[in-house]
């Protein structure tokens, strides 16, 4: 389990390296290239991790206490991360530019204290789905909601609809 973290944590590590290492290239094409494209690949890990969880709920994929408790782990070092780095002011889709490239809405700016509880209750969430997901079935199941609806509080006010 803690290997799986420490993958996690290596992996979004190189991935960071390796958008930063095309700096001065992506700046040039669009502001904040760098720190919109980790934004994005940070949802991405985070969505994996939620869909195995998913599956397992809706029973598209056998549960696995081991499996489950990694993937929890993950959602909730996720959710401990500091990635205030990804977050520049200014780098939301109301920025001459920036609208193809980010569905971020200045709100999440603007409205920072907002913002912040949305990310506690993600937080919470996580802490408690990573104390129960490799348990059972059951308590993934009660515990998972909870993730799903932080993940939908904070993209109803912070996110572009499509």
């Amino acid at each position: 389990m803690k290997l799986t973290i420490r993958k996690t944590m290596a992996s979004l590590a190189v991935a960071a390296t390796v958008l930063v290492s095309g700096g001065l290239q992506a700046e040039e094409k669009y502001p904040f290239k760098n720190e919109i494209e980790a934004r994005k690949h940070f949802m991405q890990v985070t969505r994996f991790n939620l869909s195995v969880l998913g599956a397992m709920v809706k029973g598209n994929r056998e549960y696995n206490a081991e499996l489950a408790a990694a993937a929890a782990n993950n959602m909730h070092a996720l959710a401990k991360m500091d990635n205030s780095l990804m977050w520049p002011k200014g780098s939301d889709n109301a920025v001459d530019g920036l609208k193809a490239h980010t569905d971020a809405l200045p709100d999440a700016w603007s409205d920072f204290d907002g913002y912040m509880e949305k990310h506690k209750a993600w937080l919470d969430a996580t802490k408690n789905l990573a104390a129960s997901a490799g348990k059972s079935k059951d308590d993934l199941r009660k515990t998972l909601g909870a993730v799903g609806k932080s993940c939908k509080g904070c993209h109803d006010d912070f996110k572009q609809q499509k």
